[in-house]
C-alpha cells in the first residue's frame, strides 16, 4: 500500500507485485493563502485525511487486506509542521514548499551560500523548510508554550505524519525529506551541527534521521498491522515508478510544479544552479539525481484562470485545442510561486509581454512551463551527459498537446508512461523491494518530434524577455 499526502489530496494505492492496481481510495485536502506569498493547509486535516483513506481501502478489500504485506509513504518535500509529542496535535499549519512568508530572512544568508550548497547540494531559498521552522519558532505562541514545557516536536510534512500515523508513535524521518530542511548533510546523511548554530535552529525538537527504508512502525487498518516500511518524498518517489530509472532518461512530474531529475546513479555531482538530491538511501548505497525546479506549473494555469474568469472545468476540457489553435499567444514571465532553479528569485513578478485574449493568455502561461523546462534541460545537456528521451508524469502531462510541444521544443521524445500515479507507484516499488516484473506489461505513449519552428522563436523571444526583466528586478533590489 502506497500512501500518497499530496498538495491537493491524499491517496491511499494499493499495487500487486506487478504494478497493477487492487484498490485506491482518495480524499481532497485544502490549500490556505491567509496572505500574499503565504500558502498553508490545516496539518490536522492531512493526517485525518490519511486516515480516512486507509479505511476505505479496508472497506473495499474487506477480509483481502490481511494480504497488504507493507505499506510506504510519500510526501510533500519541504513543508513543515511543528506538534505536541505528548498528544500528536498540530501546532502549526502545514507550511507549504510553496510559502515564501520568511524570504527577507532568508536573504541574510547568501553569504553562506557556497558552504550551504556545499553541505546540503541545495541553494539558500525560503522554499526549503529552515525558514518556515524559524517563523513558527519566532512567531507561534503555542510552539514556543510547548517548548518552554519541554513537549515540542518539529520537522518536515513527513515525519508529523509518520508520528499521527504509527501505534507507537516515533519521531523518524527519512533522507529525502530531512534534505529538504536545509539542516541536513548530504555527505554525512544527518543534521549538520554548524548549519543548525548558523540558522539558530535546537537540534532536540528535530525528528531522528534514518534510511529511506527502514522500519518506522505499523500502521492499523481494521485488525491488521502493516508495517510501514519506506518514507520518501513525492518527487523522490516518482522517479521509481516504473523500476530502476536510467540514467540517459530525464523525468518530469508535472504537477503543482514541475519537477526535473536526471538521476546520476551513485554519483553526487554539483551543477552550478541546479540540484543535487539524494532520493534513496539504505545500508549498502545512496542514489542522487540532479534536480531542476519549476514552481509555477499547474499553480500558475489555476492562478490566470482565476484573474480571467475561466473555469477550471471549461480550461481542462479545452486545454488542447487552445494549444492546438493559438499559434501566437504572448509571452508570459512566469513568477508564480517564485522563480526556481537556475533562477532563483524568491518574489518574482509573473508579466504577459503582448496582447491576447483569454485563451491565448492560458496558452502563453503554459508555454512558459515549457520554456522553463527547456532552460534547465539546456543546462543539463551542456554541463552533463546528452539525453535519449524525457519521461513526463503528473497531472498536466494528461496533456497530449503538452507533451508534443515539449518534443518538439526540446527535440528530444517525451514518454508518457500508461500508469500515471508516479508516486504511489514508486513509493510501492520500493516498499516490495524492487519487483523485477514491476510495470513491464504497461504500455505508454510516445511523442515524436515535430518540426515546429515557431515555438523555438517564441522560447528565443522569451528568453530575451526574462534576461531583460531579471536584469531590471537585479537593479532595483
Amino acid at each position: 500500500m502506497a500512501i500518497d499526502q499530496g498538495g491537493g489530496s491524499s491517496r491511499a494505492i494499493v499495487f500487486d507485485c506487478e504494478a497493477k492496481i487492487i484498490a485506491k481510495a482518495q480524499k481532497s485536502v485544502s490549500v490556505e493563502h491567509p496572505r500574499l506569498g503565504w500558502i498553508e493547509q490545516d496539518a490536522e486535516e492531512l493526517a485525518e485525511s490519511i486516515h480516512k483513506v486507509m479505511h476505505d481501502i479496508g472497506e473495499q478489500l474487506h477480509s483481502d487486506v490481511q494480504r497488504i504485506r507493507v505499506a510506504g509513504l510519500a510526501t510533500q518535500r519541504s513543508n513543515v509542521v511543528c506538534w505536541d509529542k505528548s498528544n500528536g496535535k498540530a501546532l502549526s499549519p502545514a507550511i507549504s514548499w510553496q510559502d515564501r512568508r520568511a524570504f527577507q530572512w532568508m536573504e541574510q544568508y547568501q553569504a553562506q551560500a557556497q558552504l550551504i550548497r556545499k553541505k546540503t547540494g541545495l541553494l539558500v531559498s525560503a522554499h526549503y523548510g529552515v525558514s518556515k521552522l524559524k517563523w513558527c519558532l519566532d512567531n507561534l505562541p503555542a510552539v514556543n508554550q510547548a517548548r518552554g514545557d519541554n513537549n515540542l516536536a518539529f520537522g518536515p510534512l513527513a515525519s508529523y505524519l509518520v508520528f499521527r500515523l504509527v501505534r507507537q508513535p516515533r519521531n523518524l524521518v527519512d533522507p529525502a525529506n530531512a534534505s529538504r530542511t536545509l539542516l541536513w548533510n548530504i555527505d554525512t546523511k544527518g543534521w549538520d551541527s554548524e548549519l543548525l548554530s548558523m540558522f539558530d535552529i535546537p537540534a532536540e525538537y528535530l525528528p531522528e534521521c534514518v534510511s529511506t527504508s527502514a522500519h518506522y512502525g505499523d500502521i492499523t487498518i481494521g485488525n491488521c498491522n502493516i508495517p510501514l516500511t519506506v518514507v520518501t518524498g513525492d518527487q523522490s518517489a516518482a522517479l521509481y515508478a516504473y523500476g530502476k530509472p536510467d540514467n540517459d532518461v530525464v523525468y518530469i512530474n508535472v504537477g503543482t510544479g514541475a519537477f526535473i531529475q536526471r538521476p546520476t546513479g551513485t554519483k553526487k555531482l554539483d551543477i552550478p544552479q541546479l540540484l543535487c538530491s539524494v532520493v534513496y538511501q539504505d545500508q549498502r548505497h545512496s542514489d542522487y539525481v540532479i534536480e531542476c525546479t519549476v514552481n509555477g506549473a499547474s499553480n500558475a494555469l489555476m492562478e490566470v484562470e482565476d484573474a480571467l474568469g475561466i473555469s477550471g472545468n471549461e480550461a481542462e476540457q479545452q486545454f488542447d485545442s487552445w494549444l492546438r489553435d493559438f499559434s501566437d499567444p504572448p509571452l508570459f514571465l512566469n513568477g508564480v510561486a517564485g522563480l526556481g532553479s537556475p533562477y532563483w528569485r524568491a518574489n518574482f513578478p509573473s508579466q504577459f509581454i503582448g496582447e491576447g485574449g483569454p485563451e491565448e493568455k492560458i496558452v502563453a502561461v503554459a508555454e512558459s512551463i515549457l520554456f522553463l523546462i527547456m532552460v534547465n534541460l539546456q543546462i543539463l545537456q551542456d554541463q552533463y551527459e546528452p539525453l535519449k528521451k524525457i519521461v513526463m508524469t503528473g497531472g498536466l502531462a494528461n496533456s497530449d498537446g503538452l507533451c508534443q510541444k515539449l518534443a518538439n521544443l526540446v527535440e528530444i521524445p517525451v514518454y508518457r508512461p500508461a500508469q500515471g500515479e508516479a508516486t504511489a507507484a514508486g513509493v510501492a516499488f520500493l516498499a516490495a523491494d524492487s519487483p523485477k516484473a514491476w510495470a513491464e506489461h504497461q504500455a505508454g505513449h510516445w511523442f515524436q518530434v515535430q518540426h515546429e519552428p515557431s515555438l523555438r522563436t517564441r522560447f528565443e523571444l522569451w528568453s530575451g524577455a526574462m534576461q531583460k526583466e531579471l536584469s531590471r528586478y537585479n537593479s532595483v533590489k
